[in-house]
């Protein structure tokens, strides 16, 4: 999975777990930093200036649309990870909790 590679490429990167606070619960990657979407527009500026942000989500949908709404507040380099944490648990850690 080309986030995981990019994850472990770039020591500063910064995994964005955008799921509720339940799903977040059930499973997350490790190390990831869990900002719900509905928090995104008032927290986002506290997300790392410098480091690539890649976006997590159940399927990527969710991620997706933050990704584009960073991208349109100025964050220059924002990734949505495709699949989202069920592809995560198939493709890179499985075992992480599927749902």
């Amino acid at each position: 999975m080309e986030a995981a590679l990019r994850l472990r490429e770039s020591s500063g990167a910064c995994l964005l777990d955008v799921r509720e606070r339940w799903e977040w619960e059930l499973t997350h990657v490790a190390g990831a930093q869990h900002m719900p979407m509905n928090e995104v527009p008032l927290r986002w500026q506290t997300l790392p200036d410098e480091a690539p942000i890649l976006v997590l989500c159940h399927h990527g949908v969710r991620s997706n649309a933050v990704a584009h709404y960073l991208q349109k507040n100025g964050v220059d380099e924002v990734y949505n990870v495709r699949g989202g944490i069920d592809a995560w648990a198939n493709e890179v850690d499985s075992a992480l909790a599927k749902y």
